[in-house]
């Protein structure tokens, strides 16, 4: 890249004179689900045919039930139906239209939270998954459901995990890395099973370098081996190795660009380009965001963290 991208971007853009006051913030365009950090309108991803069938019927199903009985526990399942197949505007109002009759369920406002941080309305996502992590307070651990009965023989996910999980990533997100950093740690230490320890060390051990903590970084590493029995965060353990120099960044980013755009593909390149900007390869790190940032993946997490270093200008 012959220029800096915040150089290269300015060069492009017309001068003109500063308004008196900002822009409201334009709904995407119809069929859109939100806006990119970057401007770009964001569409629902193909899923193939018999992955949307399979989702559609589920959704149909979820619907009836909700029908039928609009509680608390069938408007999570339509909601989170419905962001199966990439619909976050109609499940945040699902989540929204349950929280009127069920202010205090901590399930409706993390799931709300999350998808806020899909369509990229972070300040949200952090009012809801803060007020979610003050309800759960005191209160023990519960498994979430996978998304299907078949997915694994066991959930790998919890409720009080997964709201300090996606609190820490909507600070890390805005750039707020001390905030991210006490958020990460209450989740890992409700990490009961390998892939929510490795989980849970990545985006802590991504917090801690962001905040110059190199030694705390490296002493997260101890817990993670090679032989962890990994269900489905498979990315995540293989950037942990990497960050123990049990692996390479250069043979988990060989051919990420060739490979087809998913979340794990977005996870390992995100990783590998901070592993390059905390070793000084600034202009190495931001190409790799740029081409992340173009990735048709965009709920990815790896997507969104890079188009916000993009945002804010990669340092």
């Amino acid at each position: 890249m012959s220029l800096p991208l915040a150089a290269a971007v300015a060069l492009l853009l017309p001068i003109q004179a500063p308004a008196s006051k900002p822009a409201p913030p334009l709904d995407p365009p119809p069929g859109a689900e939100a806006f990119s950090l970057l401007g770009k309108p964001l569409y629902p991803l193909s899923l193939g045919n018999e992955t949307e069938k399979d989702r559609e019927e589920r959704l149909t199903q979820a619907r009836a039930e909700y029908a039928k009985d609009p509680s608390a526990d069938n408007a999570v399942w339509l909601g989170r139906r419905l962001s199966f197949l990439g619909r976050y505007r109609e499940a945040i109002e699902v989540f929204s239209k349950a929280l009127q009759q069920f202010p205090n369920d901590p399930r409706l406002v993390r799931h709300r939270g999350h998808r806020y941080i899909s369509t990229r309305k972070f300040d949200l996502a952090v009012a809801d998954l803060e007020r979610a992590a003050k309800l759960i307070d005191g209160k023990p651990d519960e498994p979430e459901p996978n998304e299907t009965p078949k997915s694994y023989a066991k959930p790998t996910s919890s409720l009080n995990y997964a709201i300090w999980y996606h609190l820490g990533l909507a600070y890390y997100l805005r750039g707020d890395f001390e905030q991210a950093r006490g958020a990460f740690t209450k989740c890992l230490a409700c990490a009961d099973m390998p892939d929510k320890v490795v989980g849970a060390t990545h985006w802590l051990y991504m917090t801690l370098r962001r905040l110059k903590r190199d030694d705390d970084a490296k002493a997260l590493l101890a817990a993670i081996r090679p032989d962890m029995e990994i269900l489905e965060s498979r990315a995540y353990h293989q950037l942990c190795l990497m960050y123990q120099g049990t692996i390479t960044p250069e043979s988990l980013a060989d051919g990420l660009g060739s490979k087809p755009a998913s979340a794990d593909v977005a996870s390992i390149g995100y990783g590998v380009a901070n592993w390059h900007l905390y070793n000084g390869r600034r202009q190495q790190a931001e190409e790799m965001f740029l081409q992340l940032a173009q990735s048709s993946a965009w709920p990815a997490f790896g997507v969104i963290a890079s188009e916000a270093e993009l945002k804010r200008g990669v340092k």
